[in-house]
């Protein structure tokens, strides 16, 4: 399957997301046609690095390309400007030049960190995501957003740079643990709460087959997920319009990932956010009543957390969102539901909604 995500502002950037079982393999015949380079730079971090970096190197150079691997260790402790600055320090030494091209391999950290060094090295080189994870292939692949972590807040430094293409391979997800699926089933929850309340009933019903990695469950995820992401990027490149409402659940999760440093996976921290942000939209009277409590529901089917951690205190996490990328004249925003597969919002009023301190430090702190 190909998907195409049509961009407006800059047209020549378009580009394929290919779907399907055995493209790893197939990755030779792929980048010629779509990323043709005088030299790959295979950025992965330690862990894939192992199960899939150092064969496909080997693959990709026996069959005359040359090919670097360039790892760092695994973590979202490590995607930061160190990582960054070595990386491109490494590919530098390496003598690679502009007629190069950036291959991120792996999960969110690496698709980031990846995309990145993708998009400032010489200037900026051509970048394919081949993302690994679940979250990676409905999320952090798609978009074009790359960036680092840095002490004041998460992805605060870093560019927009799109991919030549992302090549997802669900076979991939059969080595993820059930973790690190939850994790990226997050984000797929949150495609369906803004935009597809059939989907979003598809994950309350089928949790079963997802979890038991049913492959024809598991590739209606990822399909649709990226249809909707897709479609919502490919209208607003560069985050200026409705494309914040993919933001949901993240002005919370965000902070909670900050304030534990950051060992609260990123997709629990957003299912944590996406229930009290529900409950601010309900507050505010956006939200239907019951949005946040079926929410609460289908993340729990999905053996993901629903309340904040003991240790995330809530005048820290208000503190951290005062840093997200979202505020504007020191106004907190949130990216909210109006209904289960509705966002709040139009391209009048805005896709974020201001709300006071006073109310989410409230809405926090209720049992």
């Amino acid at each position: 399957m190909t998907i195409r995500v049509p961009l407006v502002e800059q047209r020549d950037a378009s580009y394929d997301i290919l779907i399907a079982p055995g493209l790893l393999q197939q990755l030779d015949k792929i980048l010629p046609r779509y990323c043709p380079a005088a030299a790959y730079a295979l950025i992965t971090d330690s862990h894939v690095g192992k199960l899939y970096g150092e064969d496909l190197v080997t693959r990709l150079s026996g069959i005359g390309y040359r090919a670097e691997l360039f790892t760092f260790p695994a973590g979202e402790w490590n995607k930061t400007r160190d990582t960054w600055a070595s990386l491109s320090d490494r590919m530098l030494a390496a003598r690679l030049g502009r007629d190069c091209a950036v291959i991120a391999l792996g999960g969110g950290v690496v698709n980031d960190v990846g995309g990145f060094v993708a998009a400032t090295y010489l200037r900026g080189v051509p970048l394919v995501q081949v993302p690994t994870t679940l979250l990676a292939m409905i999320d952090s692949s798609i978009g074009g957003k790359t960036g680092v972590d840095v002490p004041a807040g998460k992805n605060l430094l870093g560019a927009f740079h799109q991919p030549r293409v992302v090549v997802a391979d669900p076979e991939l997800l059969g080595s993820l643990s059930s973790v690190q699926l939850a994790a990226g089933l997050a984000e797929a929850v949150k495609h369906g709460a803004i935009a597809d309340a059939e989907y979003f009933a598809f994950l309350e019903t089928e949790y079963a087959a997802i979890f038991a990695k049913h492959a024809p469950a598991l590739e209606r995820v990822v399909r649709r997920s990226v249809e909707i992401k897709a479609e919502v990027v490919a209208q607003d490149e560069r985050e200026n319009g409705k494309r914040a409402i993919l933001n949901f659940g993240h002005t919370v999760g965000h902070a909670i990932e900050a304030t534990s440093k950051y060992e609260v996976l990123h997709g629990e921290a957003v299912a944590i956010g996406m229930v009290y942000e529900g409950r601010i939209a309900e507050t505010l009277g956006i939200a239907a009543a019951g949005t946040a409590g079926r929410i609460k529901a289908v993340l729990e089917r999905l053996h993901l957390p629903v309340e904040r951690p003991d240790a995330s205190r809530v005048d820290e996490l208000i503190a951290a969102m005062r840093n997200d990328k979202k505020v504007r004249a020191g106004e907190i925003r949130f990216a909210l539901p109006r209904a289960i597969g509705i966002a709040h919002g139009d391209d009048t009023h805005g896709w974020t909604t201001a709300v006071a301190p006073e109310e989410v430090h409230r809405i926090l702190s209720a049992e």
